[in-house]
């Protein structure tokens, strides 16, 4: 769920910073991309050094870099780059800050500039922490939006045993994991997606196939990933990677082998997105050895293979089906046919007539259709984020 997540991490002037570093190399492993602010006091506890180190970009700790050069940090684009923000450690003295909107750091500063959620994890002693003023600053905080990290108890800096110290580094990234899961869009949500192309076997070494790299299939897998889903990728032969945890994997060769592993697996999700370029025919007899060159031609018969779309749109109940569609002429009265024939929630068309769109490249033009005629045209994009705009669709089809 951290996976390309954008984070900024307050660090404040508590003995639990060192935690800090700790946690910096948690998120990254986590896939996130962190970005690290302290207080001017935070570096007594902690060099700057160590956390960019870690985090590998520059450390905040001031509006000014060099003032005579008239470098200075930006707290607003700072606030709008986060996904989240996290404060950790959080003082008594920063959480009454925050409370009060007082604003006389640089992390303060990017605090009331934030537009992404807040989470909090409070590190102090025991004395400090049940203290009356603490405790209704935390809640005007939760009152406000912001996310409380409950801090643990155990042994404190000053020796008593109590609550107090901030979460272990593993439990605010569990916390987050989960936090992030429970309010993602696609939460709960099982997604089949087919990609790659189907490779029809000639004889043991030859197969009829196409260009398709996967590489679409691969980046909406990839995308309902980040947005919650639990994801089954049914892969044609390619040399992509799928690396979310929340992606289960299925490798096929054939169109059949597709056909049996989606069909198998419908039943139990709740859509299913046929990215794969699969083969409309394969040779109706197979050579069990290789075809020696004879002649001047060689004659292969075909055969039509079973419909994988077709036969999920037949059997859907509850499920929403997207289909793709590949055109070279009469792109719209293809793609529209195809929906309805197919009984489709969307279709996304794409045209080997546009520049930079179709097999073997990074990018796409899409246009995506769903039923009573309605039509969204896209730019050319990477197919990254393609597969984002695609994917919103797909939210959207759920509400």
């Amino acid at each position: 769920m951290l996976q390309g997540k954008k984070i900024l991490l307050g660090i404040t002037a508590s003995i639990a910073a060192y935690k800090a570093a700790f946690l910096v190399r948690l998120l990254i492993k986590e896939g996130a991309e962190v970005k690290v602010i302290m207080t001017p006091s935070a570096i007594e506890f902690i060099t700057p050094l160590t956390l960019a180190t870690l985090s590998k970009n520059p450390v905040h700790s001031d509006f000014t870099e060099d003032l005579n050069a008239g470098v200075w940090n930006n707290h607003v684009e700072l606030g709008l780059w986060a996904d989240l923000m996290l404060i950790a450690p959080c003082t008594a003295n920063t959480l009454a800050k925050m409370t009060s909107g007082i604003c006389d750091t640089f992390l303060q500063a990017v605090y009331l500039s934030a537009r992404c959620p807040v989470f909090f994890a409070p590190a102090m002693d025991l004395d400090m922490f049940t203290h009356e003023s603490t405790q209704e600053n935390i809640q005007k905080l939760i009152n406000n939006n912001n996310i409380l990290i409950e801090p643990e108890s155990g042994e404190l800096a000053s020796g008593l045993e109590g609550k107090g110290r901030m979460a272990e580094p593993e439990n605010i990234v569990s916390f987050l994991k989960q936090h992030l899961l429970k309010n993602s869009p696609l939460a709960r949500k099982k997604i089949l997606i087919t990609a790659g192309p189907t490779y029809e076997a000639i004889d043991p070494v030859r197969f009829i196939g196409n260009h398709s790299s996967g590489k679409m299939g691969f980046a909406i897998a990839e995308e309902c990933a980040k947005q919650g889903a639990r994801v089954t990728l049914i892969t044609g032969p390619t040399a992509l990677s799928a690396y979310h945890s929340n992606i289960t994997r299925f490798s096929v060769v054939s169109a059949q082998e597709m056909y049996d592993v989606a069909t198998s697996k419908f039943q139990e999700m709740d859509a299913a997105v046929l990215a794969a370029a699969v083969a409309d025919y394969r040779p109706k007899n197979v050579a069990q050895e290789k075809i020696k060159k004879k002649g001047e031609s060689l004659t292969l018969e075909l055969e039509k293979t079973q419909d994988i779309l077709f036969a999920l749109g037949q059997n859907k109940k509850h499920q929403k089906l997207i289909g793709f569609a590949l055109e070279t002429q009469n792109e719209l009265e293809n793609a529209q046919g195809k929906l309805t024939r197919k009984n489709l929630d969307m279709i996304v068309l794409n045209s080997l007539r546009d520049k930079g769109a179709g097999f073997g490249v990074n990018t796409n033009k899409i246009t995506i259709l769903k039923p009573n005629n309605k039509m969204i045209n896209f730019e050319l994009k990477s197919k990254r984020e393609v597969a984002q705009d695609i994917v919103k669709e797909i939210i959207d089809l759920f509400k």
